[in-house]
């Protein structure tokens, strides 16, 4: 998974880059201004994107210092539902801009930027009329967790860097209580979590601020080497002022979530765990399955996609099973789920068996890919307080003017319910060739900066990277009888996962059928199906996305393979599929059909 899905955007958008450079004369924004009459449409669309990311910079401070743009140094965003209602009115005024711009007159390039910033305006003025924008947090993510991981993404390379981080721990209190303002509101209109997603979730509270203040992720900026620009007495001083910050004002503002969530919501939580048992339920899911899938495909339609799926990928688990000795598929997966030799017995060694599959595939990347990103990744694990409730693995992208790479982040909790036969696939999606790959390569193409930074389209990015374990079967990554079917498992993931989560939140199912489901189909682990469920439940639709998406780009690719025959290059249509960057998948179908008709020309 990727953390552009991950990250709440009220405080710190995707972790990505920007040239530097100043947006402070294009902040004062005329959203609903008309361009000069003599300028072309293709000049007033430029006109618009420009207008629009001053406005995401200014709306973002966050994202705005790690993009490099220094307007709004020390500034929080402003979560408010007054500002909520702000950003969906000035959403819809850069709309009508847009609508005005004749598309028949623009260059096909510019059609593309129109098209995708109008579909990405007009999701967030729909998601603004529904209650549910009041939900800032689920198992996966939550403003506090967001606030937590700041330091990870902003740069620092001079003394202005951690003053201004300094500044963000220190403002704090005004954004928590922002936030707990719109949780009481929303407990209080009955917009709340499922009581049986959120176990645990206190813990994602409560660790962000537990031990010696040193040992939080909130001082990991000044564990590391004192810039020369920076005088020892001045980092000494800072050092005590972020360990003061906190202590004294970080931890009392975190036990007041603490005290709110077990106090007054936990108490009120959802008994259904179903997203239309909500106000506006069934259309907000309605909604989040087209967003997410980029698709107009209904729940019920999703629904039977992943159910043939499923029978699909069954037929070649248990061919696995029968090849490799096995009496059945059953007991192929108990023996991959006990076996103790199929275990790391510590977090470096799983750590390392991650980190040696990822070189590996590094070393095959040139036969299979046409262009490469510059930027590197590594490997770390998942923060200790959210890894008991969080998924196996998710990437982090980097920030190459922030001084950070990418990140292959792994869950290094619960070691016994991490086989390492899972490696492979899981490794190929989260780094290379999967998200790494898709979001580095993205944010150096020349395109407009919304589309480098911001276009995160579920299935294009998520269909990738499970595109691309299929892609590890050609690369040989599945090289024993135990990795081809943890490969199998995960595409069996992703299938189970549309039939579980349209049965959750349009079909009536359980928690207990919908683990039943998961434990039946898939070679995953208990832990894995317990958190896996839990963020359907919580995290409404985002799932639907990655199944849908992958089956579109590998239906491309066999189209191309038909098309062309002898002539068909593999890291050509590699190239025709990403070097646009993410695209909703009519999008994608249009690219890769003009594609393939210029190669037969």
């Amino acid at each position: 998974m990727s953390a552009i899905q991950r990250f709440t955007a009220v405080l710190l958008m995707p972790a990505v880059k920007i040239a530097r450079r100043s947006v402070s004369a294009m902040a004062a924004l005329m959203l609903a201004a008309a361009t000069p009459a003599a300028a072309s449409p293709a000049e007033d669309l430029d006109r618009i994107i420009a207008d629009h990311w001053a406005w995401v910079m200014r709306t973002n401070p966050v994202f705005a210092s790690i993009l490099g743009v220094r307007d709004y140094e020390g500034q929080l965003a402003d979560i408010s539902l007054k500002a909520q209602d702000a950003r969906s009115a000035e959403a819809a005024a850069f709309l009508k801009r847009l609508d005005a711009v004749p598309e028949a007159d623009l260059p096909e390039a510019a059609r593309t930027n129109k098209g995708v910033l109008t579909r990405m305006l007009r999701e967030e003025v729909a998601l603004g009329g529904f209650g549910q924008r009041m939900m800032l947090f689920s198992t996966y993510e939550g403003w506090h967790q967001s606030f937590a991981g700041m330091g990870e993404s902003l740069p620092f390379r001079s003394h202005a860097d951690y003053e201004s981080y300094l500044t963000r721990l220190a403002a704090y209190p005004a954004f928590n209580a922002q936030a707990l303002a719109i949780s009481r509101q929303a407990l209080k209109a009955g917009y709340v979590q499922p009581c049986l997603a959120m176990g645990g979730f206190e813990g994602t509270i409560t660790g962000a601020v537990a031990g010696l203040p040193e040992g939080t992720r909130f001082y990991a900026p000044f564990t590391g080497n004192r810039p020369a620009s920076i005088t020892a007495a001045q980092w000494q001083a800072m050092q005590e002022r972020a360990k003061t910050l906190i202590t004294t004002v970080l931890k009392p503002e975190y036990d007041k979530f603490h005290a709110f969530y077990v106090k007054d919501y936990k108490p009120r939580c959802q008994q259904s765990v179903a997203a239309s048992a909500l106000p506006q339920g069934a259309a907000f899911y309605a909604l989040q399955a087209k967003r997410h899938t980029t698709t107009d495909l209904t729940p019920d339609q999703i629904h039977a996609i992943g159910l043939a799926e499923v029978t699909r990928i069954l037929a070649r688990m248990d061919k696995v099973a029968a090849d490799a000795g096995y009496a059945s598929r059953a007991e192929m997966i108990a023996t991959l789920r006990t076996d103790p030799r199929y275990y790391a017995k510590t977090a470096d060694e799983l750590l390392a068996a991650a980190a040696l599959i990822a070189k590996r595939i590094d070393g095959q990347m040139p036969r299979y890919f046409k262009s490469l990103p510059r930027l590197p990744y590594g490997v770390k694990a998942i923060p200790a307080e959210t890894a008991e409730t969080t998924t196996t693995a998710y990437y982090g992208p980097g920030a190459p003017s922030a001084g950070l790479s990418g990140t292959y982040y792994v869950n290094t909790s619960k070691l016994d319910q991490r086989p390492l036969w899972e490696l492979p696939a899981l490794t190929a999606h989260e780094s290379v060739p999967g998200h790494h790959h898709q979001i580095a390569l993205q944010q150096e193409l020349p395109l407009p900066e919304f589309r480098k930074h911001l276009a995160g389209f579920t299935a294009f990015v998520e269909g990738w990277g499970l595109y691309t374990e299929y892609l590890g079967e050609e690369m040989g990554l599945y090289d024993t009888p135990e990795k081809m079917m943890g490969r199998l498992s995960y595409e069996m993931w992703r299938a189970a996962r549309l039939v579980v989560d349209t049965g959750l939140h349009a079909k009536g199912w359980s928690k207990a059928q919908a683990i039943s489901f998961m434990r039946e189909n898939t070679a995953l682990s208990e832990a894995n199906i317990e958190a896996e469920v839990n963020r359907y439940i919580s995290w409404p639709g985002q799932a639907l996305g990655y199944k849908i998406g992958e089956i579109k780009i590998r239906e491309l690719r066999t189209r191309a393979e038909q098309a062309l025959g002898a002539a068909f290059d593999l890291p050509a249509f590699h190239d025709a599929v990403l070097m646009q960057g993410a695209v909703p998948l009519d999008v994608l179908e249009r690219q890769v059909t003009d594609w393939i008709a210029s190669r037969n020309h």
